[in-house]
């Protein structure tokens, strides 16, 4: 490498495998390109996206060396041609365009100045950085998508989740009745978050039990999205944030009960993470963080997250 060039810390991996294929390497620091900006990293979400795309082979960023990491919260450090947003020293949060625009966990990652808002000063960096890339999934099935009303009744899978838990919050916020499903126990936690009632997916038919709900948002996709249509009333609306919940099947399905089926992908969004930085702010949404970990201890990291029996959310923090 150029002695001249500018370099930083980031976590790297030259093969899919386990956690034990993260590796802390330096690589030139990136430069913002018009609409970009360029931000210091304090703090980086990890999603389960994040090591399935660590250890599974075929996924959206293709074959690596790549750098993951989606959510970010941190500093200005320089902007590109045409910013007008932010200046140098603004603190800020955000998601970087997905599936193809990772790259958070890292000392600095660019990324379009409108994928980012102003971090409530009333949060730190590691919750700021936890909640872009649940949060704004969350809003944007309930709300973008199924325009999720007060007084209407929400059925959310998977309640004690990344997603899940942040979606009751969001729900709750909107007005609507939430009932949750998790595993008898994190029933507390779920319903300390505000949900009205809390199924044990365990032992509890939801299919049977549920049978009026406006929304139903399910993360589990194929089958279990199809099964969850009976959730909903007539006119309902199912969103699965599960691309392989969209075969024909569920279209099917859901055209003979009388109800909708969306199949969702999170994008970036200035305008959703402005609404997110605003219920942070008031107090009504706070990511529950389940671990925080070191930027060079990124592996220890994911390997907590395969075990699949985290509640809310892991962060990587840089020094």
């Amino acid at each position: 490498m150029n002695d001249n060039v500018i370099t930083m810390r980031a976590i790297s991996q030259d093969v899919i495998g386990g956690p034990e294929v993260l590796k802390e390497v330096r690589l030139p620091r990136p430069v913002p390109g018009p609409g970009e900006v360029l931000v210091r990293v304090h703090a980086a979400g990890v999603n389960p996206t994040d090591w399935k795309h660590r250890g599974l082979p075929g996924l959206f960023l293709g074959e690596p060396p790549f750098v993951l990491g989606w959510d970010v919260s941190g500093v200005i450090e320089t902007t590109g041609p045409g910013v007008t947003l932010f200046k140098p020293g603004d603190e800020v949060f955000g998601m970087l365009p997905y599936p193809y625009g990772a790259g958070s966990h890292a000392e600095y990652v660019t990324g379009p100045a409108r994928a980012f808002a102003a971090k409530p000063a009333g949060i730190g960096h590691v919750q700021a950085g936890a909640l872009p890339l649940a949060a704004l999934t969350a809003w944007q099935a309930l709300v973008d998508t199924a325009g999720l009303e007060a007084g209407q009744r929400v059925l959310i899978h998977a309640a004690a989740g990344g997603v899940g838990h942040l979606a009751v919050q969001i729900a709750k916020a909107r007005g609507a009745y939430v009932i949750g499903t998790a595993s008898a126990p994190k029933h507390a936690f779920v319903r300390a978050l505000g949900a009205d009632e809390v199924l044990d997916y365990r032992t509890t038919d939801i299919a049977d039990t549920v049978r009026d709900a406006d929304v139903v948002l399910d993360s589990q996709g194929s089958d279990h999205a199809i099964r969850s249509l009976r959730s909903l009333r007539p006119g309902g609306i199912l969103v699965s944030l599960r691309l392989d919940g969209g075969n024909p099947a569920l279209a099917e399905d859901a055209a003979r009960l009388g109800v909708r089926a969306e199949v969702m992908l999170v994008q970036d969004d200035h305008a959703g993470m402005a609404a997110i930085a605003r219920l942070a702010a008031e107090g009504r949404l706070r990511a529950e963080i389940a671990g925080t970990f070191e930027l060079a201890d990124a592996a220890k990291a994911h390997a907590l997250g395969d075990t699949g029996r985290t509640a809310g959310k892991l962060v990587l923090t840089v020094r």
